[in-house]
């Protein structure tokens, strides 16, 4: 879709004013749509396309495991992790919504006249570092349950060493914490989508009028 035409011409009775309050509103709902669809049981777990897999490190010793008829371990890990994901990303609905009500005019205009996931991009800019440190704690809490993660760390740390283990799977924490972002701005992005290709099946009538005059 031509977000980078000529947008002023199409946005020429639509005031300064309206345009960003129709963004603000867009990403805000978008932002809220995605945690409530990750933030609860099966959010990463029942998706294939956020749920999160062991570390390729990992790989070779699942193989194994399920060869010894020790498949269930493999498993319990794999549930362990996209549930530490589900009860982390709950974190982030306040944390988006304050980044939407601090966005500046400029920023609002570089997202409307960007791509069609320029608004999500702008939250990656403004959020990953303190989500990450909200949600690292609530990972490692649910880890530490199962007692994997100092196990795998221990092992992934002579892996890196040698070079057969990648530096950002290091740790285990840090793994999921970080799949558990990719996931939440994954989905932020498909929400960010509908609303701009579908404008007129919000419940919005700034979101209509602005988003409707860009589709134009």
């Amino acid at each position: 879709m031509g977000w980078t035409i000529p947008v002023a011409a199409q946005l020429e009775n639509i005031t300064n004013r309206e345009a960003v309050s129709a963004l603000k509103t867009a990403l805000e709902k978008g932002s809220r749509a995605a945690v409530d669809q990750l933030g609860k049981e099966n959010g990463f777990f029942g998706d294939t396309r956020v749920k999160i897999p062991l570390p390729e490190s990992l790989k070779r010793a699942e193989r194994t495991m399920r060869r010894l008829g020790m498949g269930k371990y493999a498993d319990e890990l794999v549930l362990t992790m996209n549930r530490a994901a589900e009860a982390a990303v709950p974190e982030a609905k306040q944390l988006l919504v304050d980044s939407v009500t601090k966005m500046s005019v400029q920023d609002a205009k570089g997202i409307l006249t960007g791509g069609e996931t320029s608004g999500t991009d702008y939250f990656k800019r403004t959020t990953t570092d303190q989500l990450r440190k909200r949600f690292l704690p609530i990972v490692q809490q649910a880890t530490a349950r199962v007692g994997v993660a100092q196990k795998y760390n221990s092992y992934a740390d002579k892996g890196v060493r040698f070079g057969l283990v990648k530096e950002d799977q290091a740790n285990l924490d840090d793994y999921v914490t970080q799949k558990a972002l990719d996931g939440l701005y994954f989905m932020m992005a498909e929400e960010e989508k509908k609303i701009r290709k579908d404008p007129v099946g919000t419940a919005s009538s700034i979101l209509k009028k602005v988003f409707g005059a860009l589709l134009k």
